[in-house]
């Protein structure tokens, strides 16, 4: 095959060209940090960075409902502790009403003080976390307690079946971040707290009819250090989790930046080599291209 000047220059300017590009692609990769630009680079890294993208993007949200669990954790806690408050001031002030030498007048004023700490109980049963009653299981956007004007409180029976609160704190596994409404703000206790107050107020009650109540207090504190213990367990497994889930957002970290990013001492080689490919590129092709008949007629 005859072999023209034109042939030999197009194949030279083809080569400086693809020289050239591939120049263009280093700096890029040196400028920007990562190996392509756009997918059609190379669709295989482009491919495996989506799913490494989402692994990333979900262990980063599953760090936020981590986040989240803690601050229901604390807030539950805080309330517990109130609550275990309220009830031992209740049971001080049952035990001094339960003394005989106390007048109908004074075991009065002690009802109105157990009546306003009940409705203190309420308030704790109805505490808020961004918006969401944490007491409430499921029933998160509807507060667990109720009180009518007579005093009777009544519990969200929705909150009562379906009693856990879970999220997502890692692939298939949900955990309940709340405390049960079924330990602590029970029914039977401020039905306890409506007859104390009832038989305070009454003025006619003995020391011994109240006393019986000092049980019955001590039964529903136990309930509250229950509960409490049970918070912490779930705070340690919480830290767990966040250990675990900090390991694998670096991981995953790791094997994305494996995949995109550009290896600089590398890239920088293979610019200088190509730098220098491109520039005897362009002397070789000076010497091929020959020189034509227009120049002769300058």
């Amino acid at each position: 095959m005859r072999v023209t000047q034109g042939m030999m220059t197009n194949s030279v300017l083809r080569h400086i060209s693809n020289g050239y590009s591939q120049l263009a692609d280093y700096q890029s990769q040196l400028a920007s940090g990562k190996k392509i630009t756009r997918p059609s680079q190379d669709p295989v890294v482009a491919t495996m960075g989506i799913s490494y993208r989402t692994d990333v993007s979900h262990v980063e949200q599953y760090q936020k409902n981590v986040t989240n669990a803690y601050k229901w954790l604390d807030s539950s806690d805080d309330a517990l502790d109130q609550v275990n408050d309220v009830l031992n001031r209740v049971r001080e002030l049952t035990n001094e009403a339960s003394t005989d030498t106390y007048t109908a007048d004074q075991r009065k004023a002690i009802g109105v003080e157990v009546d306003q700490l009940t409705q203190q109980l309420v308030t704790l049963g109805n505490t808020q976390v961004g918006g969401q009653y944490i007491f409430s299981g499921s029933d998160s956007a509807n507060p667990l307690l109720t009180q009518a004007s007579d005093g009777t409180v009544t519990i969200n029976a929705d909150a009562l079946s379906n009693p856990n609160f879970s999220v997502a704190v890692n692939d298939g596994i949900q955990m309940a971040i709340n405390v049960n409404p079924n330990q602590v703000f029970t029914a039977s206790m401020f039905s306890d707290l409506k007859e104390l107050s009832g038989m305070l107020n009454g003025g006619t009650a003995t020391g011994s009819d109240i006393s019986e109540y000092l049980g019955k207090l001590d039964t529903h504190l136990d309930g509250v250090s229950t509960a409490q213990a049970d918070l912490g367990a779930k705070t340690n497994r919480i830290d767990l989790t966040k250990d675990r889930l900090a390991e694998q957002k670096t991981v995953a970290t790791n094997v994305m930046a494996n995949n995109e990013d550009a290896d600089y001492a590398e890239t920088l080689v293979k610019l200088n080599q190509q730098q220098n490919v491109y520039n005897a590129s362009l002397s070789v092709g000076a010497k091929i291209i020959q020189t034509s008949l227009v120049d002769f007629l300058r």
